[in-house]
């Protein structure tokens, strides 16, 4: 792996006691830390590799790396930023498959429609139809939704976001500025984080206006919605990714203006009917539109 200095992000610590990473190398004890860096130290020492002008250089890497490796807090980090590459990585090979189907759905589709007499239509043509009406009925889901929060506000007490931390929507319903809005998702277990936990993992970047955890049938994945006070506070949790990646279950933030979609509002039920949202008393509708917001938002990505 290239390095970019013995401190920089590129470089694999484990690799360079050739010793096994990822998972494997987090569970490694540091006896077995030790254990490696002095053998690699004999076997490795520039007195015993005269003729190799890289030696002094590789032996000083090789104490960086086990210097690094020995500071426990470094190491945590360390582990959880593999771990998040690691995620990544799969998350984009499971993306580039699922939007390899999608196409060669359409395409079969389209084959299909040839076959019977109709006219031949483009699969790249089919694919921007499926987004448009994808988008038209996330709208419309909206627009149906906030109809009716506004027809039953001044009928319906204020129901907290969070516990007694936060409040919903104002009774006149304002709408929130999407660039405030952050969506935030994590695989490890969908109840690990509470409303409370990413209250306080988020007010270091501004105040936390409101916080909605949408719980899933999954029992290892789980996501949320967060309303911050301001764009500014939303753009600065968003550029600080490796505050997210030092806990065991790692956070995926990102912001709802990337969806392309209609923008979101804070939240707040009119209705008594409960949800499978945490804390909130959010309708089915809307935990139906948020899926939907994740749905599009993938497409975009890609």
């Amino acid at each position: 792996m290239a390095a970019m200095g013995q401190e920089g992000e590129d470089v694999d610590h484990y690799e360079v006691l050739r010793l096994p990473s990822g998972e494997e190398g987090a569970a490694l004890s540091v006896e077995q830390i030790e254990k490696a860096y002095r053998t690699q130290s004999r076997l490795r020492h520039p007195d015993k590799r005269p003729d190799d002008p890289n030696a002094t250089a590789d032996f000083q890497s090789l104490a960086s790396s086990y210097k690094f490796l020995r500071d426990e807090s470094l190491r945590r980090q360390f582990d959880a930023r593999l771990r998040g590459r690691r995620e990544a990585a799969a998350r984009a090979a499971a993306t580039g498959v699922k939007r390899r189907k999608a196409v060669s759905d359409l395409e079969e589709r389209e084959r299909a429609f040839a076959a019977g007499g109709g006219p031949a239509v483009d699969p790249v043509e089919l694919a921007r139809r499926e987004d448009k009406r994808k988008a038209a009925d996330v709208k419309r889901e909206l627009d149906e939704f906030f109809a009716a929060k506004k027809s039953g506000v001044s009928g319906s007490a204020s129901t907290p976001a969070h516990g007694d931390k936060k409040g919903g929507t104002p009774e006149n319903g304002p709408k929130t500025d999407k660039g405030k809005i952050l969506k935030v998702s994590w695989e490890g277990g969908a109840d690990y984080y509470t409303a409370a936990k990413l209250d306080e993992i988020f007010k270091q970047f501004g105040t936390v206006e409101d916080i909605v955890i949408k719980t899933r049938k999954s029992k290892s994945k789980g996501s949320a919605i967060i309303v911050m006070a301001s764009k500014e506070a939303a753009q600065t949790a968003l550029k600080n990714h490796s505050v997210y990646n030092v806990f065991p279950v790692p956070l995926i933030v990102a912001s709802v203006q990337e969806s392309g979609g209609p923008p979101a509002r804070s939240t707040q039920t009119p209705e008594p009917r409960t949800s499978n949202i945490d804390g909130t008393g959010f309708s089915d509708l809307e935990a139906s539109v948020f899926r939907k917001l994740q749905e599009i938002s993938n497409e975009c990505i890609l």
